[in-house]
């Protein structure tokens, strides 16, 4: 357990929170009369891990619309992201689980590996407080989006063009209408039209960045 406490960068003062977060149901119903399973605890992980990472969100892109906030967000909470967050602690190595869940696997199954870093970010708040929860969610978060941002880059605006050029009588256009901020902060909101048909919006710190957005919002509305 100690060792566990040093890869999470917590220690407990009250360590029930944390041996109900790794007690998986499977476990829990094999051994009547000990530790309930980490479901409770996985609901208010849910809870604090969603507060948290908004709050990040919102105080450090200041730039962006709730549609964008929410999508980072999403890509955050979702059960691939727990699931590589808790491996790279190898949570599963510490997990209880029933003699079925141990003999089909249990301790990789994403759903599970999900469900009980959601209840470990529970058990540390429990213990801890929102401080410390904060400080436990928040270096995965910044991984996961600092990852993101690596990734290659995707020219949104020719992807968009080479489908609509397939009818040329279309008209594709940028229009900028909207830019605020001092010339060391600026932001610029484009929306991109199709003959006269507002189709995608997007918002950057600089018109290309902003029309990128535009087209991007633009063919996940196409489907694309």
């Amino acid at each position: 357990m100690k060792e566990l406490e040093q890869r999470l960068g917590h220690t407990f003062r009250d360590p029930k929170y944390l041996k109900i977060a790794l007690t998986h149901s499977s476990y829990a119903n094999e051994n009547k009369g000990g530790l309930p399973c980490n479901e409770r605890q996985e609901f208010l992980g849910d809870a604090v891990l969603s507060i948290v990472v908004s709050d990040y969100l919102f105080r450090h892109y200041s730039h962006l619309p709730e549609g964008e906030l929410t999508k980072i967000r999403a890509s955050l909470v979702c059960e691939k992201a727990l699931c590589e967050f808790a491996k790279s602690i190898g949570l599963g190595e510490y997990l209880k689980l029933g003699h079925g869940e141990e003999l089909t696997g249990g301790r990789e199954r994403p759903s599970i590996l999900a469900d009980a870093f959601e209840a470990v970010i529970a058990a540390v708040y429990l213990d801890g407080g929102i401080e410390a929860a904060r400080g436990f969610v928040l270096p995965f978060a910044r991984h996961l989006i600092e990852e993101e941002q690596k990734a290659p880059f995707q020219d949104y605006k020719t992807m968009l063009q080479e489908i609509i050029q397939q009818n040329p009588e279309e008209r594709l256009t940028y229009e900028l209408v909207e830019e605020s901020g001092p010339d060391h902060d600026k932001h610029f909101v484009v929306e991109v039209h199709l003959n006269s048909n507002v189709i995608g919006r997007g918002m950057g710190r600089s018109k290309k960045n902003a029309e990128q957005m535009a087209a991007k919002e633009a063919l996940e509305l196409m489907g694309e």
